[in-house]
């Protein structure tokens, strides 16, 4: 067999077939997901006495569960990605992710205190393992400066998406109208379809997240010996010993029944300042490190991105619960199908947005990736302009429409699609080699510590009211995107023209620049 045939060089609408794989195996993982989050909330805040009967519980304690899960959901990313980097690789990583979510969901099924709790830690360490890996995974089926790269990770989101609208659909309509429960059970059957994706396509992952060879591991340098090089860096430890600090601090003077778990937020930030301190030490030219001052940067983007755009999940799914007249046609629409617009918009308009900013990098216009997340920002962050009308109707007539719910999703989604796939294909590009898989958990972690923050944000609703809270999300989105715009010049200059490197590669391999497909 040459080796063009091989399983793993196959080619499938000019991608790899592997690319396929790990599109369906991530859109039944986020299809249990999607599913999850849907009803969280909403099971949460149902009371006891409804014929579909929930907890129970307030609004601000149901966001707050809402943050907390959905931030250590993204933030056990950090140690899936070490355990793939230094001992399982990123294909083993992300079977043994694949079994315990499937475990997770499963177990969400019985109706018991025990069973939800335990199901959300499971569902915490599996998505930590898998979430990370499956992405660089995807990055490492294409070769540096593969132009198809950034097309592949689209390709990809589309699956990720895929998964999330028949979630919000299915798992939705199921979980409000027959049982809480036989929703997170059907969640745990699709994530068992994609474990079997999975196991099936291995054959054509063969080349890529295998197990790290022990040069790999001799020549990689562990997190233990990142924190513990602090003590020769006094001003490094400093930070890290003052952030500690803190955690204690808030451990004892923070109100509410979570107060010790801002106390180990603080520590996982400290370890997580340590390490990243330390590893820009360790990189070895000017470059790699002006890259990576970037990089940090687009974390900070991420965090305020996702800060913003969770208020799906957690206050705007109560708000569209409690505020909003649903009614069409005769029929109540389902609160959880309003999850689903953000999906559903991903998928119409994916193409046609990759596509504008295809021809734009093709006339020579301004569309690099850093551009590109902070528009998205400023984007996302206007679709809460139609949350404020939706506020203000409600102030006045006791209800607000659905159109203002519509709207708000719509420049999310457009939002998103500018900043969140391309930020993922950024990061493989700017991120160290060595620290490709800690840095992709980084990346989720930054996603996860904005999920903390939009429930944070969510929490103050029932103080402040929705007016407020939409209104200081508005202006705090759109002044950060304008402010990395104001400073794009420099930061690019910072990159080292790593993205100019594809324009090269294709001119070399004699690829025509004035063809839009290969965007």
């Amino acid at each position: 067999m040459s080796s063009k045939t091989l399983p793993q060089n196959r080619q499938l609408f000019g991608h790899p077939v592997g690319l396929y794989i790990l599109f369906f195996t991530e859109m039944w993982e986020r299809f249990s997901y999607y599913g999850m989050r849907a009803l969280l909330t909403l099971y949460l805040v149902a009371k006891t006495t409804d014929e579909n009967p929930g907890l129970g519980w307030l609004n601000s304690e149901s966001i707050m569960l809402y943050g907390w899960y959905t931030m250590l959901v993204y933030v056990m990313s950090i140690p899936g990605g070490m355990i793939a980097d230094k001992i399982l690789g990123q294909k083993k990583a992300v079977l043994y992710g694949a079994i315990v979510l499937v475990a997770g969901h499963c177990i969400l099924a019985f109706d018991q205190m025990w069973a939800f709790y335990s199901g959300l830690g499971l569902i915490v360490l599996g998505v930590g393992l898998l979430k990370p890996n499956i992405s660089t995974m995807v990055g490492g089926l294409y070769q540096k400066g593969d132009i198809r790269r950034d097309k592949g990770f689209s390709i990809f989101y589309i699956g990720i998406n895929l998964g999330s609208l028949l979630a919000t659909i299915i798992v939705g309509y199921v979980g409000e109208t027959i049982g809480w429960h036989y929703g997170f059970g059907l969640a745990g059957i699709a994530m068992l379809l994609g474990l079997m994706v999975y196991l099936y396509g291995q054959k054509y992952l063969v080349h890529v997240g295998n197990k790290p060879t022990e040069e790999d591991k001799k020549s990689d340098v562990s997190v233990l010996q990142l924190l513990g090089s602090l003590k020769n860096n006094p001003l490094n430890l400093g930070i890290v010993i003052l952030i500690l600090i803190y955690a204690v601090y808030a451990g004892f003077t923070y109100s509410g029944v979570d107060s010790w778990g801002y106390t180990a937020l603080y520590v996982f930030i400290a370890l997580v300042v340590g390490i990243m301190m330390m590893i820009y030490k360790t990189l070895e030219t000017r470059i790699m490190k002006d890259r990576y001052l970037v990089l940090l940067l687009s974390f900070l983007i991420v965090i305020v991105f996702w800060g913003a755009f969770e208020q799906a999940g957690g206050l705007m799914s109560i708000y569209t619960e409690q505020k909003t007249n649903r009614m069409l046609f005769g029929m109540e629409i389902p609160t959880t199908w309003f999850q689903s617009l953000n999906a559903g918009f991903i998928i119409l308009f994916a193409t046609g947005v990759a596509s504008y900013w295809a021809k734009r990098k093709l006339k020579g216009k301004e569309a690099s990736s850093i551009f590109k997340m902070a528009v998205g920002t400023i984007i996302m962050g206007l679709g809460f302009v139609f949350m404020i009308f939706a506020a203000r109707e409600y102030n006045a007539n006791g209800s607000s429409g659905m159109q203002w719910l519509v709207l708000a999703y719509l420049f999310h989604t457009i939002g998103e699609l500018c900043s969140s796939p391309v930020a993922l294909s950024f990061i493989t590009k700017l991120a160290p080699v060595k620290y490709a898989s800690l840095m992709m958990g980084v990346y989720f972690a930054a996603t996860g510590l904005g999920n903390k923050v939009a429930g944070a944000i969510g929490e103050k609703a029932s103080e402040f009211g929705e007016y407020a809270i939409f209104s200081g999300i508005t202006v705090l989105t759109v002044l950060v995107g304008v402010l990395v715009i104001l400073l794009l010049k420099p930061l690019k200059r910072l990159t080292h023209g790593v993205e100019e490197e594809e324009r090269e590669m294709l001119e070399t391999e004699g690829y025509d620049m004035a063809d839009p497909d290969i965007n």
